[in-house]
C-alpha cells in the first residue's frame, strides 16, 4: 500500500498542496469541512467558503507554480495580467508608479476571482487517482507518537472514521482545529478594518492597470478583471461602519464614496456589484512544524491584504515543502522526519517575516493623520518613482521572486 500525506483544509492552499505532491506520485487524502459544490451541474462557480467573493493577484511566482502543475491555460481563461500598479494617497502630493515593460517583465501578477481559482483547482483534484478528497468532514481529535499522527473525524453521515499518516499538513484556516488541538499558540493583532469586497463597473477601461489608494477612509486596492471595465475592489474601513457600504440600498452610497476617494481616473463608477465584508487581524502561529505536522496557509500566517501578499506567500511556503518531502521520498526516507519538517519552517522564516513585516508597516504608517508622518511617506512615494534601483527590488519581491 502507498504512503500517502494527509491534508487537512481543502481552500485554495490545501488543494494546491495536494496537487503538488500528486505531481512528484505522493498520495493524499484530503480533509475538508464544508461540503463541496458540484461543478458539474452548472457554467457558473457558486460560492464556497473558501472560493469566496474575493480575487486573488497570483504573483509571477505564484504563476510559474501553477504553470508546473499544468493548470495555467485553465486559470488564464479567468485571470487578467497587472501591467502597471499606482500608489498615491488622496489629497496629497506623493504618487509611485511601476510599470512591467521597464522591470522587463510580462506582467507584476495576474488577478483572477477565487471563486474560479478554486473551481479549477477542484476540478483538477477530482481528476487525481492519487488524491482521495473527503469532504463534509469534521475533524475531532488530532494526535502524535515518534512513529505515526492519528486524525479522527466524522462524515458527511455522522460516523467516526479514523486516519494515520507519518505526516499532517494544517491548513484548516485561520482558527485552525489542527493547529489549537496541537496546543500552538497565536499572535493577534486587530487591525479594527473590515474588508469591504465586491467588484465594479467604471466607465473608462482599466487598461490592466491595478491602484492602491490611500484614503481616510482605508487603503483601497482597485484590481483588474477580466472584462475590460471591471474591476476588483478591496477597501479595509473602520470595524463597525462596514454596515454602510453593505446591501442593495446602500448601492449608490458606494459608488459615491468610491468616485470621491478614487477621482476620475476610472471614469464614473457605474455599477457594483453584492458587497461582503470579512474582519481584518494579523493572526500568527507559534509555530509551524510540531512534530509529524506543518501548519501551513492562513493557519500558519494570517496578514492584511494590503498589498495582496497573503496567499502568494503560502503557495510559496507549499513548493518549499514540495522539495523538502520530495527529497525524502526520492532517499527511500521517511517523509513526516520531525527534524526534516523543522528545517523547512527554518527555510520559510526569512521570508515569512519580511513579508509580514512589510504588510503590516504600510497598514499602520498610512493609518496615522500626522501631518508630519503624511509627509514623510508621501516624500517616500516620490523617492520610491526617483531613486534609481528602489524599483526593480520592490518589484522582484512583489512578484514573489526573491523568496
Amino acid at each position: 500500500m502507498q504512503e500517502h500525506v494527509i491534508i487537512v483544509g481543502g481552500g485554495m492552499v490545501g488543494l494546491s498542496l495536494a496537487l503538488m505532491l500528486a505531481k512528484v506520485n505522493i498520495a493524499v487524502k484530503l480533509i475538508e469541512a464544508i461540503k463541496y459544490p458540484d461543478y458539474r451541474s452548472t457554467e457558473l462557480a457558486p460560492y464556497h467558503s473558501s472560493f469566496d467573493a474575493r480575487n486573488t493577484a497570483l504573483s509571477r511566482r505564484s504563476v510559474q507554480i501553477y504553470q508546473s502543475l499544468g493548470l495555467w491555460d485553465a486559470l488564464q481563461q479567468h485571470a487578467t495580467p497587472i501591467l502597471e500598479v499606482h500608489i498615491t494617497e488622496q489629497g496629497s502630493f506623493g504618487k509611485a508608479r511601476l510599470l512591467a515593460d521597464q522591470e522587463k517583465v510580462e506582467s507584476f501578477g495576474q488577478v483572477i476571482e477565487n471563486a474560479w481559482l478554486g473551481r479549477v483547482l477542484l476540478t483538477e483534484v477530482l481528476k487525481q487517482p492519487l488524491i482521495e478528497l473527503i469532504d463534509a468532514a469534521k475533524v475531532t481529535s488530532l494526535t502524535q507518537d515518534e512513529q505515526q499522527v492519528y486524525l479522527n473525524f466524522d462524515n458527511q453521515a455522522g460516523e467516526t472514521q479514523s486516519l494515520q499518516a507519518k505526516l499532517l499538513i494544517a491548513a484548516d484556516g485561520r482558527d485552525s482545529f489542527c493547529r489549537q488541538a496541537l496546543g500552538v499558540g497565536v499572535d493577534v493583532h486587530d487591525y479594527n478594518q473590515v474588508a469591504i469586497v465586491t467588484a465594479v463597473e467604471t466607465s473608462k477601461p482599466h487598461r490592466q492597470v491595478g491602484f492602491e489608494r490611500f484614503s481616510a477612509l482605508g487603503p483601497l486596492a482597485l484590481l483588474p478583471l477580466p472584462g475590460d471595465y471591471r474591476r476588483s475592489v478591496v477597501w479595509p474601513v473602520k470595524t463597525g461602519t462596514e454596515h454602510e457600504w453593505l446591501g442593495e440600498e446602500n448601492d449608490q452610497h458606494f459608488l459615491d464614496a468610491l468616485q470621491e476617494t478614487y477621482g476620475d481616473r476610472a471614469g464614473k463608477f457605474i455599477k457594483t456589484g453584492r458587497r461582503f465584508s470579512f474582519p481584518l487581524s494579523q493572526v500568527l502561529a507559534d509555530r509551524q512544524a510540531v512534530g509529524r505536522v506543518v501548519i501551513m496557509g492562513n493557519a500558519a500566517h494570517t496578514i492584511h491584504p494590503v498589498a495582496g501578499q497573503g496567499f502568494n506567500l503560502c503557495l510559496r511556503d507549499a513548493d518549499v515543502l514540495l522539495r523538502f518531502i520530495d527529497e525524502q521520498q526520492q532517499q527511500h526516507k521517511d517523509l513526516g522526519d520531525p527534524n526534516i519538517l523543522k528545517a523547512y519552517e527554518q527555510a520559510r522564516l526569512s521570508d515569512q517575516r519580511r513579508v509580514i513585516k512589510f504588510c503590516d508597516a504600510v497598514v499602520r504608517g498610512f493609518s496615522h493623520t500626522n501631518p508630519a508622518l503624511k509627509l514623510l511617506r508621501n516624500t517616500g512615494l516620490v523617492a520610491f518613482d526617483l531613486i534609481p534601483g528602489v524599483k526593480p527590488l520592490i518589484a522582484s519581491y512583489a512578484m514573489g521572486l526573491k523568496a
